[in-house]
């Protein structure tokens, strides 16, 4: 008990003075209960807890009691203004505030009433103390956070000053090689006596016999001491490239080090095969990192099956693993992998756990692995895992893939493909580290995720959309496909499926796909080389622009096929229309780099027989590597149908594309190029028209592999794969002329015009708007000094008003458009054909248009009033008078209408 005099506690004027300064920064008022029988001038003050009322600093417990200062333990006076609660009034405060950490002031009442041990705290009193216990929860997580960076920076730092190390050690034998070859050029004699063209043997070529495999006895696939003397080997050989420098390593352009980034990367130069390497921290265990590490089919888009046919455990306390995996081929274009791989996890002296791994073969020794048809037999040299704990928690990795992918076996033009090292990192070493942090993110509640669905059932639906698709582009006969006959073009693949139960998998239900009389899956394949494409550009531009390529009555199609009543096989219509499409997204991962979203397709019909359309269609789109500044990184946008339900185990047919770099071909003639690709639009930075210079636009190259996936009938089979081989050739067809529009380009551009554009479609265009309008009205347009072609157009393009065309249907919609037309509606030519003119018009200018309609077609032309009208991006834009007027061809039939604003802005 503590015993306070009034008189203390008030203070007198002597005593106030010198304690001004160490008032609280809000005051308040202290609670006090008087004894019964207590001496009187005395109070006794609850004993408890104590509260000071304000902003505390430092994130010192507020909840307990003041020490005495001198440290004698006699009670002192203290002229602070604070308040002190019980343990059982503080453990009901801290329910309350689980619950609502700021509770309004009716709660405050509230819980003043309905706990009665509150019943002598003042409600401001109550709410001072939830402000300072959030300022203490605040705190703590800063400090929290802080402490978590600085582990990080420590760890990098120590990633960093062992990555010094070692390339000081490369600085220094590549010094050695250099001052070793001079010695030898400068003085011929001392190099050697012999003249043969092998006699000259430098450090650098012996650095490369090092990394050579040199033959070994067979080794008894029985006996595990065998086994274990090679996954030694391979152990001091991956030892050797994570941390030495048994390669050399060159980091890659953009992955530079920090607490947030994803760590180093660096890929092989120089050596046999193709080598990655990637050092970075995880907030994971190093066990928990080895389990996810040792599941590739959940990281590995690539990997089609991981199958461990033998584990022998070492004395040491590792295992031995002899391991079969396949790989699917990225494209149509060349034959899949297969592996036969001896892999040994062990535990190293200073706590480190490695996953080591490489190829079993007849130089290396070991028992001989099973082999399957259609399978390229590619190598895995010495790779693996180097996890070591961080203080504090967490795990260092060290990751070296380095394989030998049989490259003289694919067509020369797809050799880059397997040559790249930077494909291999994007694909193996990247994906590996970022899936990892993923798990680590998602582990810590910190990333939401739409739809209500936990992070692992969003992964499971973009694992499907991609394996589907490598199944289907891929097409393995164990799988169930079998190629149909084809027609006198070899353009597109047609292959089926008559066992969807098999190809769907245990944990799906395709029988709403499948009717009772019999059907399978069909699927529509093609791949094309592209010149001067970015991947990322293009599948950017086919995402957000689906009306340019895909065709609503397929689409119609592929979605009845999940509905109880099937809709008839389309026929391809040369335009059709679509709505508009809406994404809604479910989930990205860590960097942005992946993303999972529901597409709804807005369907309207346009006539009876089309009323399927009206129906609004779901999609399940995944979409990926649409960072143009990664290097090495294959884009890919895949698709499958879905219903309303959006069940977990609803089954899925993926469709998409895919657009894989090659490696640019300095040398490579432009007579070789594929697609003529001297289009009328390209890129230019930052928004600005771009100079046509064709020795500043760099000549890439990258593989396109469409699929196409459809349910069939038995008795319609025949007709779906004549659709579907038609549609896939449309699609070609738009991609190529997408491809033409957006290339030459440069990062971070977009789509821009030349000036101007030079068909003959766009002469005839310009030509029948000038006549037209002179011959309605009597006044011209163009004004011109030559009655050339090129003129008019070039007239009508740099016309200062907003000149665009719309078609004449039940729903009109934009076909062409000047500069000023395009400025004003914040598009290009590409995404013009998917603004239609309602959207634009205001109400006002609606009614407008439609009370003067019947005289534009009767007289030719009408003088619409000024207005507000909305641009593509949804700002409005003002005018001062619209002028619209009936476009007439050569055999004077009506072609289009043509609008012109005058003098607008945006407001």
């Amino acid at each position: 008990r503590l015993w306070r005099p009034r008189e203390a506690a008030r203070g007198g004027h002597d005593a106030a003075a010198p304690l001004a300064l160490a008032q609280p920064l809000f005051t308040t008022t202290t609670t006090t209960h008087s004894v019964g029988g207590g001496r009187p001038g005395s109070r006794l003050e609850m004993a408890g807890a104590m509260v000071v009322h304000g902003h505390g600093g430092g994130g010192r417990d507020r909840d307990r009691d003041r020490s005495s200062p001198g440290g004698s333990g006699a009670p002192q006076v203290d002229t602070g203004k604070y308040v002190r609660y019980t343990p059982e009034q503080v453990d009901a405060l801290e329910r309350v505030y689980s619950e609502c950490p700021k509770p309004s002031s009716l709660r405050r009442q509230q819980l003043i009433r309905e706990c009665p041990i509150l019943s002598n705290i003042e409600p401001k009193q109550i709410k001072v103390w939830f402000q300072n216990r959030r300022c203490r929860e605040k705190q703590r997580k800063e400090a929290s956070r802080l402490q978590t960076v600085n582990r990080k920076l420590s760890a990098m730092n120590k990633l960093l000053m062992e990555e010094n190390d070692r390339l000081q050690k490369q600085v220094s034998r590549l010094v050695y090689e250099n001052g070793y070859m001079r010695t030898h050029l400068n003085n011929p004699s001392v190099a050697t006596t012999d003249t043969s063209c092998e006699s000259v043997v430098t450090s650098g070529q012996h650095q490369q016999q090092q990394n050579a495999v040199v033959p070994r006895p067979q080794r008894d696939a029985n006996n595990p001491a065998g086994l274990l003397a090679i996954a030694e080997e391979t152990l001091a050989e991956f030892l050797s490239k994570a941390t030495g420098t048994a390669v050399d390593w060159v980091q890659m352009v953009g992955m530079k080090p920090g607490p947030d980034s994803i760590g180093i990367i660096a890929v092989s130069h120089n050596c046999s095969g193709v080598a990655a390497r990637a050092c970075g921290l995880v907030s994971l265990e190093p066990t928990k990192v080895a389990e996810i590490l040792k599941d590739r089919p959940s990281w590995y888009r690539d990997c089609r099956c991981v199958d461990v046919l033998q584990i022998i455990p070492t004395g040491n306390g590792g295992t031995i693993e002899l391991i079969y995996m396949q790989t699917y081929a990225p494209t149509t274009l060349a034959a899949p992998r297969d592996f036969w791989i001896l892999r040994y996890t062990s535990g190293l002296e200073d706590g480190s756990l490695v996953i080591c791994e490489r190829s079993l073969t007849q130089a290396t020794g070991g028992p001989s692995g099973p082999n399957a048809p259609n399978f390229v037999r590619a190598e895995v040299l010495p790779s693996g895992y180097l996890i070591r704990p961080c203080e504090g928690g967490g795990s260092m990795i060290h990751i070296v893939d380095h394989v030998d992918l049989d490259a003289w076996s694919v067509p020369e033009v797809l050799r880059p493909l397997y040559e790249s090292p930077k494909i291999l990192a994007q694909k193996m070493t990247i994906a590996a580290l970022r899936h990892i942090r993923q798990i680590a993110h998602e582990s810590s509640g910190e990333m939401p995720y739409g739809g209500g669905r936990q992070p692992a059932v969003l992964r499971t639906f973009s694992q499907r959309l991609s394996r589907g698709f490598n199944d289907a582009v891929n097409g393995f006969l164990d799988d169930g496909w079998s190629l149909m006959s084809s027609d006198r073009a070899e353009d597109v693949t047609i292959a089926i499926n008559s066992s969807p139960n098999k190809l769907a998998g245990s944990h799906v239900n395709p029988s709403q796909m499948f009717t009772a009389i019999g059907g399978g899956v069909l699927c529509a394949k093609a791949s094309m080389l592209l010149q001067n494409v970015p991947p990322a550009l293009l599948v950017r531009f086919l995402r957000e622009h689906r009306s340019e390529w895909a065709d609503p009555g397929v689409d119609a199609y592929s979605a009845a096929a999940l509905r109880a009543s099937p809709y008839a096989v389309p026929g391809l219509r040369a335009s059709g229309f679509m709505g508009s499409q809406v994404i809604l997204p479910l989930a990205h991962t860590l960097e942005h780099e992946e993303f999972l979203e529901v597409i709804r397709l807005e369907g309207h019909s346009l006539c009876h027989d089309e009323v399927v359309l009206s129906r609004d269609m779901y999609l399940l789109q995944l979409c990926s590597g649409v960072d143009e500044n990664a290097a090495g990184a294959c884009a890919q946008l895949v698709f499958a149908p879905i219903d309303e339900s959006f069940a977990d185990d609803a089954p899925l047919l993926p469709s998409g594309f895919r657009v894989i770099p090659l490696d640019a071909k300095t040398d490579a003639p432009s007579a070789t190029r594929t697609l003529d690709l001297a289009s009328t639009l390209e890129v230019g930075p930052g928004g600005t028209r771009a100079p046509s210079d064709a020795s500043s636009t760099s000549n890439t190259r990258s593989v396109l592999t469409i699929a196409f996936q459809f349910s069939y009938e038995n008795h319609l089979r025949e007709s779906v794969a004549a659709m579907a081989r038609q549609y896939v050739r449309t699609v070609v067809a738009s991609v190529q002329r997408v491809a033409m529009a957006i290339a030459p380009s440069r990062p971070g551009g977009q789509l821009e015009m030349k000036n101007p554009p030079g068909s003959p479609e766009a002469h005839t265009l310009a030509r029948w708007i000038g006549r037209s309008y002179r011959f309605h009205t009597g006044a011209e347009l163009l004004c011109t000094e030559s009655q050339s072609a090129d003129a008019s157009l070039k007239a009508l393009w740099q016309h200062s008003d907003s000149i665009m065309c719309c078609s004449l249907k039940a729903a009109p919609v934009f076909t062409f458009a000047n500069q000023a037309g395009l400025d004003m509606l914040e598009t290009t030519l590409i995404a013009l054909q998917d603004i239609s003119l309602e959207k634009i018009l205001d109400d006002d200018g609606r009614k407008a248009l439609c009370s003067e309609f019947p005289k534009i077609m009767q007289q030719g032309f009408a003088y619409l009033p000024g207005g507000v009208c909305v641009s593509s991006m949804g700002r409005p834009v003002s005018y001062e008078q619209a002028v619209a007027w009936k476009v007439l061809g050569d055999d004077d039939a009506p072609h289009c209408l043509a609008f012109m604003f005058v003098n607008w802005s945006f407001v």
